[in-house]
This record gives C-alpha cells, structure tokens and sequence, in this order.
C-alpha cells in the first residue's frame, strides 16, 4: 500500500518533494493535498506535476489554502506531512500534523527560535509520532565520506575545528531579497542557512553542542555600500530599479522563467516581492558572523560565515590527537529557484586532506556526486520514500534531537550576539532527546 503525502507550503524548494513523489517515488507514495497561502502557486504547481506525468488522464492534487491545513487533513487522511514552508511557520504545521495524529519531514531548519523549538519537543513527547529533519548535506558522498574517516579513528580524538563558510555574491546576496532577509522570518543566516554547516559538525564529530559565543553584523548589504557603488536611484525592488544597468545584484525576474512563473505570476495574489533591494535600511539579519562553540566531547568549533564573497563554498579542518584532516569544497553558482542545480559540488576545488602525526600527508579521492547539494538530494529522497532501506553504518536520518541541535547552535549565536554573553544551550529548552550519531573510535 503506498503512504499517502500532504504537503505544506509550495515555494522553490519544495519542488524536490512533490515531484520526486509524483514521479520516481509513485510506485511507493501518492501526493494527496498541497497547501499554501498563495492559490496561484498551488494551481501552477498542479499544472507542473500534470506535464511531468505525461498522462492525459485528469491530474489534480487536492489544493488548500494556509488555513484550512487542519482540513486538509481530516478530508486527506495522510500518513505524513511534508512541511515547506516559511521557516517560522514550521513548528506550527509540525505540532498541528502530529495533533491529527501524522509523522512529519520537514525542510531544515527545524524551526527559528528556542520557544518554537520547546513546543515541538513536548509535542512528540506528548504524541508519540515521528519526525524527520532533511539534513540533505549528510548525503552528499564527499561529506559522507569525511564521516567515515573521522568515524575510523584516522586522526584519533578530535580536539578542534576551523570551519568557514562562503556565500558568494549571488547566492549570498539572495537571501537579503527574500523573506529570509528578516530573523521573524528566518531566524537569521546563523538559522536558516548554518543549520546545515552546525549540523554537519554535530554528526561529524558525533558529539552534542553546549556552549556559543557569537559575534556578528551586516556590514556589506548596506546603503551605505550601495552608496559606495554609485547607486542613487535604487527603489524598493528591481523590478522598478532605476539603477538596473549599473547594478551587479539586479535580478530581472522576467528572464528566468521559473522564477517569473513561481513569484512574479503570482504577486497578484499576496503581493509577495521575490526581488527586494538588497541594501534596503530595513534589513535586519548579519551578513558576516563568528561564533565559537564547545562540545561535550571537549572539542571546539571556530566557525565563520560570510554572504558577500567571490566564490560558494567552504573549507574544514579537524585537528586531533593523531593528525589533522582538511576538506574544502567549491560550490556551484545559483540563485534558489532559477532551474539550476542547488549547491552542486564542483570536482576542482573539492578535496580531502590526511596529515598524520610524524607521517606523510596523502589526499584521499573525491567520490563522483551529481546533483543538488554535493549529489545529497537523490540519495536523501531514496532514504525518505523507498520502503525496506538497509540500516545506514552513518546514521544519516536525522531527528528531533539532530535538528534540535542544530538549530539552537544557531539560537544560541543570536543571542550571544544580543547580548555579548556566551550561552549555554540547554539553558534555552528542556528535554532535548539525544541525537542518534555513530559511535566514534579514537
């Protein structure tokens, strides 16, 4: 018997989902209702899933608008609901879903804040029901591999960590147009975006973050640099931009068609801008940010993150008692929904470092990945809808515990920042359950 799917909020992301189910996944899954504020979004959605089935039978998933989620599941009777919304609404469609008595997948991160994160934790204790955190990065067969070396032993118990990560000025600065660009929204870059990067630290280390220190500003998407670039005649949003022949961050909505049909199309319905300048004063979220978080295992993460530099992508070092491993990765360029791959991982760039104590460093080989974030996606999907998946030595399938973790790395920062004082993250919510991370030999 296939699962039955409800999906809620229906932007660029969210097509990974919808169409993997629909698609490649059918034979297990059946998408039964969609949900979204925006009813011209939902309309082009079905029309999209129409032409990927290449049926001329009369193909239409059930739509409901923002409120009458709760509808939409006593009429559908899901088994899980697919969460994809705008990241603050995430614990509300979670704790709603595991109400009716539903497991949920939801996109990272889990949610924004330490008091929307508490209401999920005591929503599964209450409710028993199963949630799944898409932590896509655990996939990618490079990162992967950075586990199994860590995982060995190879460089003995890991002591520190330097990490940072680039985003570039297209992908960077897209964050600054959209609703992400303010934390009631978002939580912050140091949320929505370095959930993964926390994550990938927690699960690689396979330890529990305690403490952060944090410093952090927007020092770049200001007008003050805007001014610097002679822009004088900037307006609200690009589309109406005097400015647009002089500016290296316009974006013209109308020359990338899923972009124009997705948002611009759509403006009529909630007046929702996809393209907003992105040195408006009124932005809210840091563009450059660093933070210092220590571990239960005794390790310490220096992490940086920046969204104005030349070139997408990261490099990581673990030093341990047996050596040291460096991994630096070189992304693709995009901007979210143009039709591109996200994140793909570029071969020239990517490597993986040993330097052992007293012996010869050696460079091991980069596992060829094709795909969406490091080639994650597929396998992510495989793990989510194929019934009957051989145990996972990596423990890939991250919980309630996981995307608590990472998230309150990120809660954590902001409010160090906020304050100037380091925090302790158990001091933010109660009863956080233990993520499940391979054990680890020294």
């Amino acid at each position: 018997m296939r699962k039955r799917y409800v999906q809620v909020g229906i932007g660029g992301r969210s097509y990974l989902y919808s169409e993997a189910i629909v698609g490649p996944y059918s034979q297990y899954a059946t998408l039964v209702g969609i949900c979204d504020t925006n009813p011209g979004r939902m309309e082009l959605r079905n029309e999209r899933l129409r032409n990927q089935t290449d049926s001329v039978r009369n193909f239409d998933i059930p739509m409901y608008l923002a409120q009458d989620f709760d509808r939409m599941l006593k009429e559908q009777e899901p088994d899980t609901v697919i969460v994809t919304s705008m990241d603050c609404t995430h614990h509300e469609y979670i704790c709603r879903a595991m109400e009716a008595g539903c497991d949920v997948i939801t996109e990272k991160p889990l949610t924004i804040d330490a008091e929307k994160c508490q209401s999920i934790i005591d929503t599964v204790r209450r409710t028993g029901r199963q949630l799944r955190v898409t932590f896509n990065y655990r996939y990618s067969p490079a990162r992967s591999l950075v586990k199994q070396i860590l995982q060995a032993g190879t460089i003995g118990k890991i002591l520190s960590v330097d990490f940072f990560w680039n985003l570039n000025t297209s992908h960077g600065a897209d964050y600054f147009r959209r609703w992400h660009r303010y934390k009631k929204n978002s939580g912050g870059l140091l949320v929505h975006k370095a959930t993964h990067h926390f994550d990938l630290v927690n699960w690689w280390l396979s330890a529990i973050p305690e403490e952060v220190y944090c410093r952090g500003a927007r020092v770049f998407y200001r007008p003050e640099q805007a001014e610097r670039y002679g822009l004088s005649r900037r307006t609200e949003r690009c589309l109406t931009c005097g400015d647009t022949d002089r500016c290296k961050f316009f974006l013209d909505l109308k020359a990338y068609p899923d972009l124009k049909r997705l948002y611009l199309d759509q403006e009529k319905y909630d007046f929702y801008y996809r393209d907003r300048c992105v040195f408006a004063s009124d932005i809210d979220i840091e563009d450059t940010m660093n933070a210092v978080v220590s571990y239960n295992t005794g390790a310490i993460l220096s992490y940086a993150l920046n969204a104005f530099t030349p070139w997408e992508g990261y490099a990581i070092s673990f030093n341990g008692t047996g050596g040291r491993l460096e991994h630096t990765c070189v992304e693709s360029v995009y901007i979210s929904g143009d039709g591109t791959e996200p994140g793909e991982m570029l071969k020239k760039g990517t490597s993986i470092t040993v330097h052992p104590h007293f012996n010869q460093s050696y460079s091991v080989p980069i596992p060829e990945a094709k795909g969406g974030h490091g080639g994650g996606d597929q396998i992510l999907l495989d793990d989510l809808f194929l019934p009957g998946r051989p145990v996972d030595p990596l423990k890939r399938a991250a919980g309630l515990g996981a995307g608590a973790c990472s998230i309150l790395v990120g809660v954590a920062a902001n409010q160090s920042i906020k304050t100037g004082k380091s925090i302790r993250i158990r001091d933010l919510v109660s009863e956080i359950p233990d993520p499940e991370y391979p054990e680890m030999k020294d």
